[in-house]
This record gives C-alpha cells, sequence and structure tokens, in this order.
C-alpha cells in the first residue's frame, strides 16, 4: 500500500503535517493557522473531506495553533492522549471537548487505514508523544520536539522506513546566540530539545536497514540552518566510515511552506 507523507510546515513557529493512503488522510499537530492549512492541502490537491482525523503530539502553540479552527470550521476530530487532551482544554481555546478523543498510549488504534501507535518522548510540556504509524508493509515515526532519545523512544524510530526526527538547533549557534542562559538550559536540557550532533549520532549508529527517508524537523529559527543541520550529520557519516550511496535519503522540511511529497510503495 502506497504511503504518502506531506510537510505543510516544520520548525519552532509551526508544525503540520499529512499523511495519506489509498483509504484517506491524517494530519499530525496543527500548529499553523486554520486557513493556511486548508491552503497548503489544496495546493496538494488533498480534499480536507479525506482528512480523518487529526493526531496531536502535545499541548504547545506550534503544535495546535490551528487546532480550534480545523474542529470548530471544518469539523475534524483530533486525537490524543488523556493528559495532553486536557492540557489542550482552556477558557482560551474554545476547543469542544467532544471534538478531542482520547487514544491509548502505546497501544495500537486505527484511522483512515493506518495503524498508529503513540509513545512518550522527553519534554517540557504535561505530556509529549510521538507516533509510530503503519499502512500496510510502511511505516512512518514521527518523533519531534524531545530533549532525548529514550529506549522506548528508539524503538518505535528504529522501525521506521520514513523517519521525522528532530534537529533542533546547532550547539555553537545557540550558544552564542542571544537567548537568555536560561532558555539555553531549557533548550538542551532533557526535557527540551535535539541538536544537530545529538541527532546526527543516533542516527549514525542506527542506519541501515529498511530506512529508506530521513526528513530532518523542527529546526530552530535562531539557533540553526537547513545547511548547518545536514552538515553536521554528512559529517557524522564520514567520520563512522558510512557510505549512503543515495540511501536513505535525507531532507530538510521547510519551515514556512509545504516540502514535496513523499511517496512509499510496496
Amino acid at each position: 500500500m502506497e504511503l504518502n507523507f506531506y510537510s505543510l510546515s516544520s520548525g519552532s513557529s509551526g508544525n503540520c503535517y499529512y499523511l495519506g493512503n489509498g483509504q484517506g488522510g491524517i494530519l499530525i499537530d496543527a500548529g499553523i493557522p486554520g486557513s493556511s492549512v486548508i491552503r497548503f492541502l489544496k495546493m496538494a490537491s488533498i480534499p480536507v473531506a479525506s482528512i480523518m482525523g487529526i493526531l496531536v503530539t502535545h499541548n504547545h502553540t506550534d503544535h495546535t495553533r490551528g487546532l480550534e479552527y480545523l474542529t470548530r470550521r471544518s469539523f475534524l476530530p483530533a486525537f490524543t492522549t488523556s493528559k495532553v487532551r486536557k492540557s489542550i482544554l482552556s477558557p482560551k481555546k474554545r476547543i469542544a471537548p467532544d471534538s478531542i478523543r482520547e487514544i491509548p498510549l502505546e497501544k495500537e488504534f486505527h484511522l483512515a487505514g493506518f495503524e498508529i501507535t503513540a509513545f512518550p518522548v522527553s519534554h517540557d510540556a504535561p505530556e509529549t508523544i510521538g507516533f509510530h504509524i503503519r499502512s500496510g508493509e510502511n511505516t512512518i515515526t514521527i518523533a519531534t520536539d524531545l530533549g532525548y532519545i529514550c529506549n522506548k523512544s528508539a524503538e518505535y524510530i528504529k522501525a521506521a522506513n520514513l523517519l521525522v526526527i528532530e534537529s533542533n538547533y546547532d550547539e555553537q549557534m545557540l550558544i552564542k546566540g542571544r537567548y537568555p542562559w536560561f532558555l539555553k538550559e531549557r533548550i538542551q536540557s532533557d526535557r527540551g530539545h535535539l541538536g544537530n550532533h545529538q541527532v546526527s549520532a543516533f542516527l549514525a549508529d542506527i542506519i541501515g536497514g529498511k530506512l529508506s527517508h530521513i526528513c530532518l524537523a523542527h529546526l530552530s529559527n535562531n539557533n540553526n540552518t537547513p545547511d548547518l543541520a545536514l552538515k553536521t550529520l554528512y559529517n557524522t557519516f564520514t567520520e563512522k566510515g558510512i557510505v549512503l550511496n543515495g540511501s536513505p535519503v535525507i531532507s530538510v522540511l521547510n519551515r514556512h511552506m509545504p516540502t514535496d511529497m513523499i511517496r512509499i510503495t510496496g
């Protein structure tokens, strides 16, 4: 069965991803305005009516900004764990409680022809989750907003054909940048974000097997660049003696505009 991945936006200012197959589609997070989500879907000829729901990783605004619009105006249901649901619902956000449906942690559920498992990641929110999603023999793991890769997260990351993983900051840019020290410490903490060197070292250890695509995601606007993220990754591979020969395909997801559709067949 074909698996189609389309990043609408990825970065510290907003995150939203589309995943489709022959039966329908889902969104993962809605951290950009709902009107932009609709516009970007139309750009890719994806009917809004084909979207069966929105998976939500955590309550931070760069992952939930468009949630109210999409649940109220487009009548899309959202799916997340009990703790994340509770943290999202507030008087400031006019999201109807019954529009957010609870899903179990580390127990598979089905939506739009996908087999979906939410797994825990370490981040400074009441709860943050990643998603491992299967369609036929094809799998995708989405792991953004995590301060380090714990053993549980690693299991799901290693099981992916297509991996969307955070490469948030360049360590030197962050240290030398203008952020106050408390914020630099928060970003680098185990409940913060993954830096370029962290994720590169991890990927060098797991490269190979069925991993066909790596998408570096959630780059900081102030403390990273796509070129630096890629350079760090390729340098790490070279140091480890890793020769790619075209596989996996490595890309950096765009911040403010969609990235070309990635299609996996088989």
